[in-house]
């Protein structure tokens, strides 16, 4: 198993209420030429979790943060184009579990948001450090 460090969240960047899947990211970053989905975990807006890329395989999600993190995804993070914090209450509470568990799991104490490693994003449309 690979050495894990960090959690790092992202949003889809898709509008508020629209429902994608795992097998649309991954088409997406198929399109893109990734190996796979880049998340290891995406959460619906149900607050469904479904797995991605698997976890004992390095994601492609955060440039320069991809050997030692898990990714995770929620869908939503735009209202009419524009960035905004869309995670519904279900996303909140799945979230909140999601990455509880794994920081138990692994043993991490680093979760950031994407734009905490990547200055120039908006993603994921929260402030991570203040909520997780």
């Amino acid at each position: 198993m690979r050495e894990i460090n960090k959690i790092v969240i992202h949003c889809s960047a898709t509008e508020q209420g629209k429902h994608f899947t795992v097998e649309d990211i991954r088409r997406w970053h198929l399109a893109r030429n990734f190996s796979d989905i880049g998340y290891h975990y995406v959460i619906y807006i149900d607050g469904k979790i479904e797995r991605g890329r698997p976890i004992k395989k390095q994601g492609a999600h955060t440039k320069g943060f991809n050997k030692d993190s898990v990714g995770i995804c929620y869908v939503g993070g735009l209202i009419n184009k524009k960035p905004k914090d869309t995670r519904t209450i279900p996303q909140i509470h799945a979230l909140r579990g999601l990455v509880e568990g794994l920081k138990i799991a692994f043993e991490i104490n680093e979760v950031v948001g994407h734009r905490d490693l990547s200055h120039d994003r908006a993603c994921p449309c929260f402030d991570v450090k203040t909520e997780l």
